[in-house]
C-alpha cells in the first residue's frame, strides 16, 4: 500500500509537471496562446514557457513511447525517478538556449536591431530566467555548469549569422538524446527520429514567435 501511494504521488507530480507546460502554452480552455512580445517581460515569458513546453512534452513522450503500457511502472523505482527530474532540467536548460539564439536572430532582422544591443538584451532575459529558475532541488550537480554553457554560448553568439529556420536548435535534440534515461543501445536506433521528434515539435514555436514579435517594440523597452 505505501508504494502504491508513492506511485500514485510521483505519477500525480509528472502529470502536474507536464499539465503545467502544457497550460502555458495552450492556456487555461485549451487553445494556444497568442500573446503579443512587444517589452522585455513578454519575450522572457515567452523564452520561459515555451522551453518548458517543448522540453516536457519531448521527453515525457519519448519515455511514455518506449515505455508503453509498463509507463507506470517506472515511477516505482527511485533511482529512475530521480533520472527522469535530471533529465528534465538538462532538456528544458537546452531548449531555453536554442530559443533565446533563435529570438535574438529575429530580433536582429529590425532595422533597430544592432549586435551589440540584441547580445545584451537576450544575455539580460536568459540571467533573468536563469537567476529566478536557481538549481532546481531535483536538478543535479551538472545544472549549474550547464546553465553557464548557455551563457556562454548566448554571450559569444554572432547574431548576424542566426538564421530564421532550424539551425538555431541544435542543442536540445542533442540533450534529449544526452539525458533521457533509456538505454543506449535503443537511444542509439531512435536518435534519427528523436531529434526530428524535437525539431518538428519547434515549429509551431517559431511561427508564433515570427507572428507575435514586435521586435521594434521589445527593443525599444530595452533602451
Amino acid at each position: 500500500m505505501r508504494n502504491q501511494t508513492r506511485r500514485a504521488g510521483r505519477s500525480a507530480r509528472w502529470a502536474t509537471d507536464l499539465w503545467r507546460g502544457l497550460r502555458d502554452y495552450f492556456g487555461s480552455l485549451g487553445r494556444r496562446r497568442d500573446e503579443p512580445v512587444n517589452d522585455l517581460a513578454a519575450l522572457r515569458h515567452f523564452l520561459e514557457t515555451r522551453a518548458s513546453y517543448v522540453a516536457q512534452t519531448s521527453l515525457y513522450g519519448y519515455l511514455r513511447t518506449r515505455a508503453g503500457m509498463i509507463y507506470p511502472q517506472l515511477f516505482d523505482n527511485d533511482e529512475y525517478v530521480r533520472s527522469i527530474n535530471i533529465a528534465k532540467w538538462h532538456v528544458w536548460l537546452a531548449c531555453l538556449s536554442d530559443l533565446t539564439v533563435y529570438a535574438g536572430g529575429l530580433l536582429m532582422q529590425d532595422p533597430q536591431g544592432s549586435a551589440s544591443k540584441v547580445g545584451t538584451l537576450m544575455q539580460v532575459v536568459l540571467a533573468e530566467i536563469l537567476n529566478a529558475t536557481g538549481t532546481p532541488n531535483d536538478a543535479d550537480q551538472e545544472f549549474p555548469l550547464h546553465a553557464k554553457r548557455v551563457q556562454a554560448r548566448v554571450a559569444g553568439c554572432d547574431w548576424v549569422r542566426v538564421t530564421d529556420d532550424e539551425t538555431p536548435f541544435s542543442e536540445s535534440p542533442t540533450a534529449l538524446i544526452r539525458w533521457a534515461p533509456i538505454v543506449e543501445n535503443l537511444k542509439e536506433l531512435d536518435e534519427g527520429i528523436v531529434r526530428n521528434s524535437v525539431r518538428f515539435r519547434w515549429q509551431e514555436i517559431r511561427r508564433d514567435l515570427r507572428r507575435n514579435l514586435d521586435a521594434a517594440a521589445v527593443l525599444q523597452s530595452a533602451a
